[in-house]
């Protein structure tokens, strides 16, 4: 592979805003590391030949500190450097609190919050070779909201914000930019059957446009956030659901 362009490691980049993120730094000219489970990477479309060419796939397990740790040493080893880390991979499960098992808790938070932080413990070796870096960490507009049966949910996604803000202040004498996008409603494959009933009609209530995010519109941010002019940027979440959040 061809990795004289900058380098992104992704996780969880094989569907959904992970994909579209993997997408766009590819036609934006970048290299990715695409850390997912199963070692596959884009699986929602077709990537293009050329494209294709400057995706590396390494498999991982986020919620494990040694998978991480070999994951970060491989891609490193590949690609020989690593400028930017996009923390996307995550899962999302609902329980009424008063029945929610240990079990449950620790699944979300494990792989919400935990794997956030170890991605970017194990990336900052690498990151600090480069004159800047930058880190995005895929947080939830759920950071800032009381949802009921989603107390694990909201609390990994606060969590996430607290460590970007901690980490920016931190690393900022290293060249390390770091900060959280928090989408709102994304439509995305696995939901879009979802869009079309209930959820689509509060959707269209509570947005002010009408309709939930698309997955292009995340990774259009995310991607602009890697450009070196935006060097005074860090340490900020910054929403991404269409006013969501305010609307009243």
């Amino acid at each position: 592979m061809n990795f004289q362009q900058h380098v992104a490691v992704v996780t969880g980049g094989s569907r959904g805003i992970g994909a579209a993120i993997v997408l766009e730094l590819l036609q934006n000219g970048w290299s990715v590391v695409n850390l997912t489970r199963k070692g596959i990477g884009v699986e929602e479309f077709e990537l293009p030949s050329e494209l294709s060419a400057k995706q590396f796939c390494v498999a991982c397990d986020i919620t494990d500190t040694q998978s991480l740790k070999k994951a970060f040493a491989k891609a490193a080893e590949q690609a020989g450097k690593i400028d930017a880390l996009i923390n996307n991979a995550g899962i999302h499960r609902e329980e009424k609190s008063h029945l929610m098992s240990d079990e449950l808790w620790d699944e979300v938070v494990n792989t919400n919050a935990k794997a956030v932080f170890v991605s970017c413990r194990e990336a900052f070796p690498y990151l600090i070779q480069q004159s800047s870096s930058v880190i995005i960490n895929i947080g939830s507009f759920f950071d800032k909201m009381g949802v009921k049966s989603n107390l694990a949910y909201c609390s990994s996604k606060a969590a996430v914000g607290a460590i970007t803000r901690c980490l920016a202040i931190e690393w900022a004498s290293k060249g390390i930019r770091v900060l959280d996008v928090a989408p709102g409603y994304i439509e995305t494959a696995l939901n879009k059957d979802a869009m079309k009933g209930p959820l689509g009609d509060f959707l269209a209530k509570r947005v002010p446009r009408k309709t939930p995010g698309q997955p292009h519109e995340v990774a259009s941010l995310v991607v602009s956030l890697l450009n070196p002019k935006m060097s005074f940027l860090t340490g900020e979440t910054i929403y991404v659901d269409g006013a969501h959040a305010i609307a009243h």
